[in-house]
Parts: C-alpha cells; sequence; structure tokens
C-alpha cells in the first residue's frame, strides 16, 4: 500500500491566519485523511497544509473535492493568501529514519 501526501504550501496576508484557517476547513475530511497544519516557526504567516492517504492513487484522486463546496472553500482562502508556493499530490517514495 501507498502513502499519499497532499501538500500546499502558502504565505498568507499578516495576520490572517485565523481568518485563512477558518475558510481553509473542508465541510467534511476524507475518510482516512489525518491533515497536518504548520506555521514557520520565523514567519507565522508562512504555512504548510498536508494530509496523508494510505490507498491507491485511484483512491485519494476519487476522494480529492471537487465543485461548487472545493470552489467556494478556495473562494473563502483568496483574500487571506499572498502566493502559493507548493500544492500536489505527491507519492512517497522513501521513508528514511535514524
Amino acid at each position: 500500500m501507498t502513502k499519499w501526501p497532499v501538500l500546499t504550501g502558502r504565505k498568507l496576508k499578516p495576520g490572517s491566519y485565523d481568518d485563512w484557517r477558518a475558510a481553509w476547513q473542508p465541510e467534511e475530511m476524507p475518510p482516512g485523511v489525518k491533515a497536518y497544519i504548520l506555521r514557520k516557526a520565523s514567519d507565522p504567516d508562512e504555512v504548510i497544509a498536508f494530509g496523508f492517504f494510505d490507498g491507491t492513487r485511484d483512491e485519494i484522486e476519487a476522494l480529492r473535492p471537487e465543485g461548487d463546496a472545493e470552489a467556494a472553500r478556495q473562494a473563502g482562502m483568496a483574500p487571506h493568501i499572498v502566493s502559493q508556493f507548493a500544492d500536489g499530490l505527491y507519492e512517497v517514495v522513501e521513508i528514511v529514519s535514524g
């Protein structure tokens, strides 16, 4: 079974984290997905949101939100975002540990 991370990195407008966070929250988290939101220690307006899903690519693609609800979610986040520097579905190809 493959682990699929979905990752997005954004630079937010100063002081807009709480409003962006409220807009980011999907109506329903897809089953089997655990999401993380990170804020850069030296710049709390830089955030990375990612989630992991264990399964096939077809299964994760089927869970990706579409339609009016996702368009509204994206529109709700847009006023709080300066730029987006990463966005996509990735495949874990190695796990390295000490």
